[in-house]
């Protein structure tokens, strides 16, 4: 009897041993870990960013965070709870990483409380509660405590928790800082806003404007006044030149030769100017670059998908590109953290022969590409005639591209007061062949709610102006920010399987299209000659014609079908692994791991 309970006597203690063991394991990793995070997510939405980490570490001026938050009145929206969670893990990681600098204090404001009255003084916005006399509170108040300048965030949105962190580290920078660096804008475009010529409504400035006014002293350049750029000026930027006086060009090329940084948005055919074109082609032979102000770039591997009219069916133009993933430069900082890049109408840089210039693509097509003159682009009513004709180059075209080198002057005749005929350093510029990409329709979608214009972007196309200027004006933490805060993520796989299909059945597409066309057109000259006194053979002609009308669409519903297939039989694969086979591969493991231990018992019970 001994020796049959001895081990029933060793498994309760071992029990009891391994009890005490992960007690003790849980209280040693409590104390141990505490803080400590794992995340997992694709993007690393859960931990800051290196620029954040830096910015915070590096305040120089205490700065003080008071998050307001009404939590009784918020216990029925649980989505407002859980971005409250993220918000509060986010801010403590901040003040973690700051060092003592930054300080939170969190307050739930009560009704009618001195609280509640504070956080309207620092400018938050409450949303109404239940009842209509309480208000719910969920904001961030920040102070600088040495020059007392404070800031605000008067309502965390959920539809901008995609901008959290760069919403936090932007606030914190704008308190440490004492002065913006200035940046000078030439433009010919209505970036900053004005009356719409058809509608007669008012139009805001175009986000981009609006969002490098936050971080910039923003100062807008008149083209007839242009006779020097301002010395304190630390980037100019050009969007959409053409037909510089002379002085404003010369004015342009002494400031880049005497070390000045510019950006420049050129076009072969701005959407936003009526189709017209811009360009530099002064400054640009003197820099040794080629840029070809009548030739667009076609990319039938980057087109997105329009609606030329509302009446009309989408098609994939090869005009309006989409790049992203090993299109965008990841080896320089404007563009390694963006993720998508929406252009139109864009042209493309080269360096001239025997140039001493460096040109390093910042955006660049796909070896699938081609050019075609920006004529043939306006004129095409239908995107889909662009592919008529279409032969790939395999060169892989600049949209964008970083331009550096000794410059030699534009206007080596010129004897003005200071006059440089050569840069005595390297040069830097940007510079960018479509203007169509600053403007809202290609990047951003904006709104209002509670007295706050949202902006939605499913592009990252302001973050690029954004980075453009930020790496030119000197370096900065919120660069590496920018890129995370992009709502919309592509279904990568989706679109090359789309893209693959509407190739392939692309050419049939298009010989219904227009054989629906023609049969439409000669149904409807039937129908309005014949009317009432058609005879025998034109009814039979319009029977006909309506048959094969009706055959035609269900052929295009037929190829449209096929189009989706490859898609449809996608999720339907997803669908299997994770509902089936994820669940009968663990199922398997479980059964063979227990079967592996059952053996295993019953082979020492023998040897026992």
């Amino acid at each position: 009897m001994y020796w049959g309970k001895r081990p029933r006597l060793n498994s309760s203690a071992a029990l009891t041993l391994l009890a005490a063991l992960y007690v003790l394991l849980v209280l040693v990793s409590s104390a141990g870990l505490r803080g400590a995070r794992v995340d997992l997510t694709a993007d690393k939405l859960y931990t800051l960013s290196p620029g954040t980490v830096h910015i915070v570490s590096t305040l120089r001026q205490p700065v003080q965070l008071t998050l307001y938050f009404s939590d009784r009145l918020s216990r029925e929206l649980p989505q407002l709870r859980a971005y409250r969670q993220r918000l509060g893990d986010m801010l403590e990681e901040i003040v973690r990483r700051s060092h003592g600098k930054i300080d939170l204090q969190v307050i739930d404001p009560q009704p009618y409380s001195e609280d509640e009255d504070r956080a309207s003084a620092a400018g938050l916005t409450p949303m109404p509660g239940n009842n209509g006399d309480e208000k719910l509170f969920f904001g961030l108040a920040a102070r600088n405590l040495v020059d007392g300048r404070s800031a605000s965030i008067p309502f965390f949105l959920p539809d901008r928790e995609p901008f959290l962190e760069y919403d936090l580290a932007k606030l914190v920078l704008d308190l440490s800082q004492t002065s913006k660096p200035r940046v000078d804008i030439l433009s010919t475009l209505p970036i900053a806003g004005g009356v719409d010529p058809l509608t007669r409504q008012p139009q805001p400035p175009w986000t981009a404007l609006q969002q490098l006014r936050q971080l910039f002293e923003v100062h807008l350049l008149q083209v007839r006044d242009l006779k020097s750029i301002d010395a304190r000026t630390r980037v100019l930027v050009l969007i959409g030149p053409r037909d510089l006086p002379d002085d404003a060009a010369y004015a342009i090329d002494q400031y880049v030769l005497h070390g000045g940084k510019l950006v420049a948005f050129v076009d072969p055919d701005s959407e936003i100017d009526a189709g017209r074109e811009s360009d530099l082609p002064r400054l640009f032979r003197a820099w040794g670059v080629l840029f070809a102000p009548d030739q667009v770039v076609l990319d039938r591997d980057r087109a997105l998908t329009i609606q030329p009219t509302p009446d009309a069916a989408p098609v994939r133009h090869p005009a309006v590109l989409g790049f992203s993933g090993g299109d965008l430069n990841r080896d320089d900082p404007v563009t390694a953290a963006l993720n998508t890049i929406n252009v139109s109408s864009a042209g493309h840089f080269e360096l001239a022969s025997g140039s001493q210039t460096k040109l390093i693509p910042l955006i660049q097509s796909s070896a699938g590409a081609m050019t075609v003159s920006a004529q043939r682009v306006r004129d095409a009513v239908n995107p889909a005639s662009l592919y008529t004709g279409y032969a790939p180059t395999g060169e892989h075209y600049a949209i964008a591209a970083r331009v550096s080198g000794r410059f030699a002057s534009a206007f080596p005749q010129r004897a003005d007061a200071g006059h440089l005929a050569r840069a005595q350093t390297q040069c830097q510029m940007l510079l960018v062949a479509d203007t169509d990409l600053l403007s809202d329709r290609l990047w951003v979608q904006v709104t209002s709610s509670f007295g706050q214009t949202i902006t939605n972007a499913f592009a990252n196309n302001g973050d690029f102006f954004l980075n453009a200027v930020d790496d030119l004006a000197g370096p900065s933490d919120l660069i590496a920010i920018r890129g995370r805060a992009v709502a919309d993520r592509p279904f990568t796989t989706v679109d090359n399987l789309r893209r693959a299909a509407d190739e392939k059945f692309k050419a049939k597409q298009n010989e219904l299209l227009v054989e629906l066309a023609d049969t439409e057109a000669r149904l409807s000259v039937l129908q309005t000659h014949g009317g009432a006194n058609a005879d025998a053979s034109q009814r039979s002609a319009v029977e006909q014609f309506m048959r094969r009308k009706l055959q035609i669409r269900g052929e295009l519903r037929e190829v449209q079908r096929q189009l989706d297939a490859d898609i449809e039989t996608l999720g339907a694969r997803l669908k299997f692994i994770d509902i089936l086979l994820m669940p009968i591969a663990l199922t398997l493991v479980a059964l063979i791991y227990g079967g592996w231990r059952m053996r295993r018992r019953g082979a020492r019970r023998r040897l026992a």
